[in-house]
């Protein structure tokens, strides 16, 4: 397929949102007359709905409402029927997908999908997570948000791997994982362990670091923790007093942990306890700022705890410049990283 740079960006930005099953009403949709190109609806069918070629496939509901979209705009832009159509493939994929019985609306909207989440330079990862906001098991653990993505986009960036390449992360409030899959599947972190305080949670991240490829490696495991100072770490995450500094873990990352203020005194008392136990951890949270008293909240009772934040400048790109990954920007999302009160860093906060 002989394709422009610019017009096969185009077509991958599309495919990288489908598979991330942004809102179908929001796709960025290449030209027309580029749709309707032989080679290119060969291209789309099989980057977005061969199932031979893709293992892990939106739902088909969201199939179905993507593909009569796209079969819409190649009609539109067809001049003359018997010199352009619409290819086979793509026709024979849209007859499977209304003859078969899809799921309601609501139903769909409780049920896990498969997501896939791209990085840039072919880093994907993909999870199975709930698309609503809260789970029919009542927690919001079970999908990925916003300020996850900003502070993968970032570790995936030059920059940003230098906090995890080679080093051993522990991933608090870790949801579906992704920060944690990203890290060890993508940027060189040597161990990856991955918390959260629901059970089911932990459960849904086995799956996922199933999914990609890492539940062999002795290097990446699941376990519960749950926040406060009297929290129950494992042992195996320090050493026993006398071991000369030898820790399991180096970094500390979470991700949209800080929008409740009720658990708010319990993790900055993990946090601090982590850095009493190893002073020299780097530690960084990203948070939407949906509310700035709570972010306050969060300030104040590390302040208490003698601990303080700086903020890591990375701006999110804007909606309509993102490649992958695709998140919202209109709620400004910050990266910090937290320190004993006094501490230096030891790079550039960049």
């Amino acid at each position: 397929m002989s394709l422009q740079a610019d017009e096969l960006r185009d077509l991958q930005v599309l495919c990288r949102q489908y598979l991330q099953l942004v809102d179908a009403n929001s796709l960025k949709w290449p030209e027309s007359t580029l749709l309707k190109k032989p080679d290119v609806q060969e291209w789309l069918f099989e980057h977005m709905f061969d199932q031979d070629s893709i293992q892990y496939l939106p739902p088909a509901r969201y199939q179905a409402r993507v593909l009569k979209n796209l079969t819409s705009r190649i009609e539109a832009a067809i001049e003359d029927p018997e010199e352009d159509e619409i290819s086979d493939n793509l026709m024979s994929t849209m007859s499977l997908l209304l003859s078969s019985n899809l799921p309601s609306e609501a139903a769909s909207a409780q049920a896990k999908s498969y997501v896939t989440y791209d990085f840039g330079h072919e880093r994907t990862v993909t999870l199975l997570e709930s698309r609503s906001i809260i789970s029919s098991s009542g927690t919001t653990g079970l999908r990925t948000w916003e300020a996850a993505l900003h502070l993968g986009a970032y570790l995936a960036t030059d920059a940003g791997s230098q906090w995890v390449r080679g080093k051993k992360i522990l991933e608090l409030g870790a949801g579906t994982g992704l920060l944690s899959i990203l890290c060890a599947k993508h940027v060189d972190a040597s161990k990856a362990t991955i918390t959260d305080g629901d059970e089911g949670v932990v459960d849904s991240i086995k799956t996922n670091v199933f999914l990609n490829g890492l539940d062999t490696a002795a290097d990446t495991e699941s376990i519960v923790l749950r926040w406060g100072r009297s929290c129950a770490l494992r042992d195996s995450l320090f050493y026993e007093e006398g071991q000369q500094n030898q820790n399991d873990v180096d970094v500390v990352l979470g991700a949209d942990v800080t929008y409740d203020k009720t658990v708010i005194p319990a993790l900055v008392a993990t946090l601090a306890d982590l850095l009493q136990r190893q002073p020299s951890l780097n530690i960084l949270i990203a948070a939407t700022i949906r509310n700035e008293e709570t972010f306050e909240a969060f300030s104040v009772v590390c302040r208490r705890n003698g601990l303080g934040h700086e903020e890591v400048q990375f701006a999110p790109p804007l909606a309509e410049r993102q490649t992958g990954p695709f998140y919202a920007t209109t709620t400004p999302i910050r990266i910090v990283k937290v320190s004993k009160v006094g501490d230096c860093d030891p790079f550039s906060l960049s």
